[in-house]
């Protein structure tokens, strides 16, 4: 990835194509930063999910095809359920 590419990627959203007029997160809204990996530097929308669903991570599909695996550490922060960004997924590694 070169620098305009990774620069393209922060502040934008997970999910939201890079033309969208507002890329960026909402106010209202609550969210998980991606960090590591193929998909470091997004945020991912975690509004309404529940802690157990926090707590398994996620595997989300990658501009290059196979999806790249986020966990959270077991000692970072749990959301509080308010809006923002309130949590990191790791990079943990990667799937076909």
């Amino acid at each position: 990835m070169n620098d305009g590419d990774e620069q393209l990627l922060r502040g934008r959203v997970y999910g939201r194509d890079h033309d969208d007029p507002n890329p960026g997160p909402l106010p209202h809204q609550t969210y998980a930063a991606l960090v590591g990996g193929p998909l470091d530097g997004p945020l991912l929308d975690i509004t309404g999910w529940r802690p157990e669903e926090v707590d398994d991570g996620v595997a989300l599909m990658t501009e290059l095809g196979g999806r790249a695996l986020h966990d959270p550490r077991p000692d970072d922060p749990r959301p509080s359920g308010g809006p923002g960004v309130v949590c990191r997924f790791y990079h943990s590694g990667d799937t076909p």
